[in-house]
């Protein structure tokens, strides 16, 4: 595929066309919405263009979109550019969203930048010479009852700790898949110390 340097340095496919399979997605996306609103699908094609082309969408994707939905270039840029969700610009295999929202920064984000730092040498809007993990802060990522919490990809990771959460980025550079969810063992978003009533028969 041809690419251009975009503003910011970085290469830019000069078109993009979703797959056969995603093109049939995308056309589901559209008509769920009556003829006239199709617009209001902007945001899902934009995740399904994003999935397609290594976690970011390029501009060639923004133009593509605002044909297949008769909408303004701009408009689709506008949005795409409001939501942290869609990123304008490449990034590494692992998106790390680290939330340093109150609940989390008074359980303990702190700990997780820190290790962060420690095991991959990175900070904040930066990406590792691997091109693995690119760390972003986001806002509430709506796990307060088990902060604090990072977003891997798709994958929630709670209850975390420096040294836990360091083994979650061990795992993933090993290419291995670590466990989702609490790294405490706490059960979904029970009390950290377990069950407090209704613990015994009859009760």
């Amino acid at each position: 595929m041809s690419a251009r340097v975009g503003a910011n340095g970085f290469e830019q496919p000069e078109n993009f066309v979703f797959t056969p399979e995603n093109e049939k997605k995308a056309e589901a996306c559209i008509a769920k919405y009556p003829e006239g609103r199709q617009a209001s699908a902007v945001l899902a094609l934009l995740d399904l263009a994003q999935r397609q082309h290594d976690g970011w969408v390029p501009q060639a994707a923004i133009e593509h979109i605002a044909e297949m939905l008769d909408m303004a270039k701009i408009r689709v840029l506008e949005v795409a550019s409001f939501y942290t969700m869609i990123n304008l610009a490449p990034v590494g295999k692992f998106l790390v969203q680290v939330c340093g929202t109150t609940p989390c920064w008074l359980r303990g984000s702190d700990d997780v930048f820190a290790a962060i730092t420690e095991e991959l040498g990175v900070g904040v809007g930066e990406t590792t010479q691997d091109g693995l993990f690119t760390i972003i802060e986001v806002e509430c990522l709506g796990a307060c009852v088990n902060a604090p919490m990072v977003q891997i990809n798709d994958d929630y990771y709670e209850d975390l700790t420096k040294e836990n959460f360091k083994d979650v980025l061990r795992a993933l550079k090993n290419g291995d898949q670590p466990k989702i969810g609490s790294q405490s063992g706490r059960h979904t978003s029970e009390p950290s110390g377990g069950p407090t009533t209704l613990t015994a028969a009859g009760e």
